[in-house]
């Protein structure tokens, strides 16, 4: 049985605000595996971690659209958790080093930052990771930007509907994988987003997917582990 990677989406949700730096040292502290965050960038071309184009949702004290804030003016307001709207380079100073997965989105497919592909990339290889960054987007363009600027990196393509035969797509993009909402049957490198079902879960482990992303790494973790003890 291939090991499937268990991705934190957006950290820990069930316990902590979404996409907060809270969420993510306690994933990278407490046994994720891997992590998965969304990347917009402000007004003044700041990468910041937030899911939603909006900050509506995921704050406290705020309405509008990131692109619209610049870098200051996005910071005073505040999570769930109240902590400030986390920048990237915040993030990646907690996952340096760390031996964990990481998948950055970015969020485009509503909102196109102009040029953010190449700023994320940059900002990327001033840190070290353990294991190389997984680049994902619904926005098929951005990966073909992205492919530009440095194309030895991983890019996946992100989809919520079926792509028929995986495999050429995959292969005629140079993408390495597909990240989709529901199993592809292929042989292709896929993650499937966003399984907080471990009945769900256990069907994909047995398939030996790459990887699930989950609301919920603890549980999924003790899925993983209770299945694994069992076919020893």
């Amino acid at each position: 049985m291939t090991e499937t990677i268990i991705f934190a989406h957006r950290g820990l949700p069930v316990k902590f605000a979404e996409n907060s730096l809270e969420g993510f040292r306690y994933a990278a502290t407490h046994g994720a595996e891997g992590v998965e965050f969304d990347v917009h960038l402000t007004k003044d071309k700041v990468p910041v971690i937030m899911h939603d184009e909006e900050i509506d949702r995921t704050t406290d004290d705020g309405s509008g659209y990131i692109k619209d804030y610049t870098l200051s003016e996005i910071r005073k307001f505040h999570l769930k958790n109240g902590e400030p709207v986390p920048m990237l380079r915040e993030l990646f100073e907690i996952l340096q080093d760390k031996d964990l997965y990481i998948n950055l989105e970015f969020k485009t497919n509503k909102v196109h930052d102009k040029g953010i592909e190449a700023i994320v990339l940059a900002l990327a290889k001033e840190y070290h990771f353990v294991h190389p960054i997984i680049f994902s987007s619904f926005n098929y363009q951005t990966l073909k930007n992205c492919q530009r600027v440095d194309p030895h990196q991983q890019y996946c393509f992100l989809t919520k509907v079926p792509i028929l035969f995986p495999q050429r797509f995959v292969r005629k993009n140079h993408f390495a994988a597909i990240h989709p909402h529901w199993y592809l049957p292929s042989k292709i490198t896929q993650r499937i987003w966003t399984v907080d079902n471990p009945k769900l879960a256990k069907r994909y482990f047995k398939r030996g997917v790459a990887g699930i992303f989950t609301n919920n790494f603890e549980l999924m973790n003790r899925v993983k582990r209770k299945m694994f003890v069992n076919t020893k």
